[in-house]
């Protein structure tokens, strides 16, 4: 049974720092991520990584945010920098192996 659980969200003041983290079980996947949903929009993509160590991010968060993944581990993070209330948002744990799978999510709010 697939099953990833998010970790690491809250409140923080806009310039400071989150890293949230990911522990999936169940399958090895070939691509892990994060995704963000802002209340009244849709889903979006923050930062993918493969198993073989590329990295893909949104422009909004590119110079801000680092993903990193420890295979051993079966687990992804998100280091977040210089955070804005714009990145105010539920941060979806994403992983791909055949099929899509998600985390229930992790709250992030940025206050300005």
């Amino acid at each position: 049974q697939v099953q990833l659980v998010e970790s690491g969200g809250g409140l923080v003041q806009a310039g400071g720092s989150l890293r949230l983290s990911c522990a999936a079980s169940g399958r090895i996947f070939s691509i892990m991520g994060w995704y963000h949903q802002a209340p009244g929009k849709q889903r979006e993509l923050v930062a993918t990584t493969t198993n073989g160590g590329s990295t893909n991010y949104a422009d909004s968060v590119k110079g801000r945010f680092t993903i990193s993944r420890d295979n051993t581990k079966n687990m992804v993070y998100l280091q977040m920098n210089s955070l804005k209330s714009e990145d105010t948002a539920v941060y979806y744990c994403y992983a791909y192996a055949l099929w899509d799978y998600w985390g229930q999510g992790t709250q992030v709010t940025v206050s300005s």
